[in-house]
């Protein structure tokens, strides 16, 4: 008899994360790059690593560092992340060359239709949550884009001569934040025509609208929490964070 065989059913596409840590310690006074300081007794990016790495709607997690932090690095994935799950690659100069050579990592996969949706985060923010990486993932995979943002109703216009102020500021605007997600083959192929130009962006969304203006973007509501580590003060206020959140009650089960 002939031998039957089931239908053969490719794994699903699944998503990535570039996490970027090439940032320095200048403006927070410290001798090392930021995102290797504490926050609660863990360095800052082990925060932002394992909201990505705990989720399983993503499989590859890419760490963009500088050549000088590699070790730093691993000692943070031997600190108790999945190593297994994160892939360390040296970034660029600039902001924009590190998205690419994170991007570039992924190619092969992003190609092959293995990776359909890329987030890129900025691991100076630990607190991103999960709770809003799948929102920006969600409506990265609706639409083709999405970034969170928080409104803003406490901007004013300048005046042309900077003597004044203009009046207020437009109605709509938002504070972006990262994750900035979008679907991964639009993505490479920005960012690959903006190295070919020579254009470096303020961030991915940037590098898109120059470059793919016809992805939709989505807004989602950001988190307040969300914030960027930049200042010596700012680490004060996220161990004030993990503090508070250390003594909220659990919710009760339903």
């Amino acid at each position: 008899m002939p031998r039957c065989t089931g239908a053969v059913h490719e794994p699903a596409p699944t998503a990535a994360a570039i996490v970027l840590a090439g940032g320095s310690g200048t403006r927070v006074g410290a001798g090392r790059n930021k995102v290797y300081l504490p926050l609660a007794g863990r360095p800052v990016l082990a925060w932002s690593l394992e909201t990505f790495t705990g989720m399983a709607e993503f499989g590859p997690v890419v760490l963009v560092v500088r050549a000088d932090d590699r070790d730093l690095a691993a000692e943070v994935l031997d600190g108790g992340l999945r190593p297994a799950g994160v892939e360390i690659v040296t970034g660029g100069a600039t902001r924009q060359e590190s998205e690419l050579a994170g991007l570039r990592r992924l190619a092969g996969r992003i190609t092959a239709g293995a990776v359909d949706t890329v987030l890129i985060h900025d691991g100076a923010r630990p607190f991103a949550g999960r709770g809003l990486v799948a929102e920006v993932l969600r409506a990265a995979r609706d639409c083709g884009g999405a970034v969170p943002g928080l409104p803003r109703d406490d901007l004013a216009a300048a005046g042309p001569d900077g003597a004044g102020l203009g009046g207020p500021a437009p109605d709509g605007l938002v504070a972006v934040q990262t994750p900035q997600g979008f679907r991964a083959a639009p993505l490479l192929a920005a960012y690959e025509e903006a190295a070919a130009r020579g254009f470096a962006g303020t961030d991915t969304a940037s590098c898109m609208a120059r470059f793919a203006p016809d992805v939709p973007v989505r807004w989602v509501p950001a988190d307040g929490r969300n914030f960027k580590i930049t200042y010596a003060h700012d680490l004060r206020v996220a161990e004030a964070v993990v503090t508070r959140s250390a003594a909220s009650p659990a919710p009760e089960p339903s």
